[in-house]
């Protein structure tokens, strides 16, 4: 034991020899570098609408999520947004061409406009509605409990 600033230290015994432990060249796994036709998989399933974790099972013999995500980035997001565009295209023109269905789901989606149902509810001759209220504080006990009897009769849970 020796002592810094008079604090006991302990000093490590043995350990790795010089030229052991450690990475070693050559050693582990190799680095995952993707290949082109790997970014064109990966940027089609992504364009077909496939989740990360199916993706990654199908490039080479299955890498992990991470792996996935990091070395396809940009295919995975252009995937996407190429099949989005085809689609979108392809709705336009249908719906240019007159097609109703794809000019209504346009209409709906891109301009915002909704199928909206207006109900007013009204009284007598398209007046108010009438709400009454009635005082019970004039009544007493018993005909109160006859009341509310009545009441849950009507409602269908006598007791």
């Amino acid at each position: 034991m020796t002592k810094i600033e008079g604090k006991p230290v302990l000093k490590k015994r043995g350990g790795a020899r010089p030229g052991t432990g450690g990475a070693q060249p050559g050693s582990g796994r190799p680095k995952f570098e993707p290949t082109e036709t790997e970014r064109k998989q990966v940027e089609a399933l992504s364009g077909y609408g496939l989740p990360l974790d199916q993706i990654a099972v199908l490039v080479r013999k299955g890498i992990s999520v991470d792996t996935l995500t990091t070395h396809f980035a940009e295919e995975l997001i252009s995937g996407k947004a190429k099949a989005n565009a085809g689609v979108g295209r392809t709705l336009h023109q249908k719906a240019m061409a007159g097609d109703t269905t794809a000019a209504i789901w346009w209409s709906k989606t891109q301009m915002r406009w909704s199928e909206t149902q207006k109900f007013e509810h009204t009284g007598r001759d398209g007046g108010a509605i009438a709400v009454s209220s009635v005082d019970l504080k004039g009544l007493n006990d018993a005909e109160l409990a006859q009341m509310q009897a009545l009441l849950m009769k009507a409602k269908g849970t006598e007791e």
